[in-house]
């Protein structure tokens, strides 16, 4: 029997190890790039903070729920829009911003409180958005959820900052290889879902895509049409721009694997359609966040963003 035999086998056994291993890996490598100086900075600006924060918690849940209601979607895909809109920020947003030149404090300000908030809101808005479309005997396992995203998402964060402050000529090899394994992980979870017959882009016709590309370019308008009436700079639009644009789908894909883990020959409309909304969405934002980012670097000098 081959690795890759074996994966589509055995797949709905795996799949829970595979989404927690790639976020832990994931913030292994983000924490590693983050001083006490960084999560510190947070309190200099909260102005620019608590816009971000309003973003996050309020505009994009409300976009989640004009998408589902403008478009007859299936329950799957209006839990799966709910769940990206419940997670926070995505840990390559603070990349994306250093290379758009924004406001690099600010954006991992807003990850790393996001994160840490994600222990509370991340179960009460998916409840709130998408408590409708779950099974009629589904509880929202809160507890579990708070517990995983400490143990899986939160330690390993702490653990990098403290392996990244302590052996600082490392840091960034160290961050690029453990994000680069994260990747791994999740090329795993895209193979084994496809061979297993769990990601299956068909099933939702064209209005599923459509809603998916429709949320992620709302969510950057209106990104950037709050951050420019409220008179922000450059560098922070850019910053909040791509922060709430990329979702952390690598804590949705944990969070679905949590609630609706896969079972070897049993469809799972609702959960299949989530996985399917976190992946699609993680490939749109990326290219999308180019827009920024290219504004970013066009209007600001390369030594301003230092």
């Amino acid at each position: 029997m081959s690795v890759f035999d074996y994966l589509f086998q055995h797949y709905a056994d795996l799949e829970y190890f595979l989404a927690s291993s790639q976020l832990a890996f994931a913030m292994l490598g983000m924490g590693a790039l983050l001083t006490p100086d960084d999560l510190f900075s947070v309190f200099s600006k909260p102005r620019q903070l608590l816009l971000g924060l309003g973003m996050q918690l309020a505009v994009v849940p409300a976009i989640a729920l004009v998408v589902a209601a403008a478009l007859t979607l299936p329950p799957g895909i209006v839990a799966g829009l709910a769940l990206v809109a419940a997670v926070p920020g995505g840990t390559m947003s603070n990349i994306l911003t250093h290379i758009g030149r924004g406001n690099i404090a600010l954006s991992i300000s807003l990850t790393a409180v996001t994160t840490v908030g994600a222990l509370a809101t991340t179960p009460l808005l998916l409840r709130l958005l998408a408590g409708t479309h779950l099974p009629p005997d589904f509880v929202m396992p809160t507890a579990r959820i708070a517990f995983e995203i400490g143990v899986v998402l939160l330690l390993p964060l702490a653990t990098g900052m403290v392996i990244g402050n302590l052996l600082p000529a490392i840091r960034t090899l160290f961050s690029k290889w453990c994000i680069r394994t994260s990747f791994f992980f999740i090329g795993l979870i895209v193979v084994g879902s496809a061979g297993a017959g769990r990601l299956d882009p068909s099933a939702y016709g064209t209005v599923g895509p459509l809603a998916i590309v429709l949320f992620c370019f709302l969510i950057q308008a209106a990104a950037w049409g709050v951050t420019l009436a409220a008179r922000l700079s450059l560098r922070d639009r850019v910053a909040v721009g791509i922060e709430v644009t990329l979702r952390n789908t690598n804590l949705a894909l944990m969070v679905k694997a949590s609630l609706f883990p896969a079972v070897t020959g049993v469809a799972d409309p609702v959960g299949d359609g989530m996985f399917f909304v976190a992946l699609l969405y993680g490939g749109v934002a990326l290219p999308l966040s180019i827009i920024p980012i290219v504004v970013g670097r066009r209007a600001t000098p390369s030594s301003s963003s230092k």
